[in-house]
């Protein structure tokens, strides 16, 4: 007896939940259906986001591919010291940008339409910079140094959003501390790594969908202003938050809303703008088919091993380059000091629990 036509009858096997890992180990499993553009050698691609957004620029420098970077170091500077003043972490100097207000605001900055009223924290031996306060080891001497430097990371921003033929983003968080005076947005609570936090200046925001929405979508537009073919690709950290500030949650739940927030925004954003697409490293990493065996051992650092599954299915579907071969049992770990130790580097986040101990 032939079984009635349903709307379900002629979908893909991706579609269906058993027919996409029936047979599969959890390192070949493929979430994306289909990549949204390909990746040539000569286009510049950009990266800017939260600390998992770092390992797409290392992997593409690695496979050879024009990774854009506008604020470099001096030549005679070390590879190890222009890291640990974020030279190469990211296309410029801007540190972790966790939220899609702070890279809109960013952008606004660069280009001289927003200028904020706390734009300085006095440190122990000099200043940093509120929206960066983690860029380099050292403060800036003083406040002449530090407006030196950051005309030349404005500089460096603007050359990254007028020229990049691809922007990748990874959304990171929602949890942000806002200004009160004028709304700008900070990476880290006033207080972690400078200045003081001052309640009747400072506030704490948890951004919704919709907001999120229109500040990545603004800044976009902003950015096809002076570069209209610009691809953009975004991405969610699967990292969880490493603290919340909210008292009525655990930081468990705290972490659940957050990425589905960023999870849901991101799936309106690539209804909403042209040429811009979802990468899921997010489900690659925290979906059921690794049963957890992508996190360290702290459950929130991301093994080396998730790191090459993405890493293998963006090449695999963003390029037209060879699709690297699924690791062999055993050898997924091979890494995992070199991850932990250069996340300790640049993870903005991190200072947070370093604050409190």
């Amino acid at each position: 007896m032939n079984r009635p036509n349903n709307p379900y009858s002629d979908l893909p096997d991706h579609c269906f939940w058993s027919r996409s890992h029936r047979g599969l180990t959890a390192a070949e499993i493929d979430p994306v259906v289909k990549g949204g553009f390909t990746l040539t050698p000569e286009m510049k691609i950009a990266t800017a986001g939260s600390c998992f957004a770092q390992h797409i620029a290392r992997h593409l420098k690695a496979e050879g591919y024009n990774y854009l970077v506008t604020e470099k170091a001096h030549p005679v500077i070390s590879d190890t010291v222009a890291q640990s003043y974020n030279y190469g972490v990211f296309t410029a100097r801007y540190g972790n940008i966790y939220t899609a207000r702070q890279l809109n605001q960013l952008a606004r900055r660069a280009y001289g339409a927003f200028t904020p009223v706390e734009d300085l924290w006095e440190v122990e031996g000099g200043c940093v910079d509120p929206f960066r306060p983690n860029v380099q080891p050292r403060p800036f001497c003083d406040a002449e140094e530090l407006a030196v430097m950051r005309d030349r990371h404005f500089a460096a921003v603007r050359e990254m959003i007028e020229t990049a033929d691809v922007f990748v983003f990874t959304f990171g968080l929602t949890e942000a501390w806002v200004s009160r005076e004028d709304g700008v947005v900070f990476p880290l609570a006033p207080g972690v790594a400078g200045g003081a936090f001052d309640p009747e200046r400072h506030t704490f925001h948890n951004f919704t969908v919709d907001e999120i929405v229109a500040d990545f979508a603004d800044f976009v537009q902003q950015m096809r202003a002076v570069n209209p073919g610009v691809k953009v690709l975004m991405t969610v950290s699967p990292v969880p938050l490493i603290a919340t500030a909210r008292q009525d949650q655990s930081v468990i739940a705290a972490t659940a809303y957050s990425k589905a927030v960023l999870r849901v925004a991101v799936e309106q954003l690539s209804g909403l703008l042209d040429d811009c697409f979802y990468f899921p490293s997010y489900e690659v990493i925290t979906g059921n088919h690794a049963q957890g065996a992508y996190f360290a051992q702290d459950l929130r650092d991301v093994e080396q091993a998730g790191v090459d599954h993405v890493m293998r299915l963006f090449m695999r579907h963003y390029t037209d380059g060879t699709v690297q071969a699924v690791p062999e049992t055993g050898n997924e770990s091979r890494f995992e000091d070199q991850i932990g130790a250069a996340l300790d580097l640049i993870c903005d986040e991190e200072m947070i629990e370093k604050a409190v101990r």
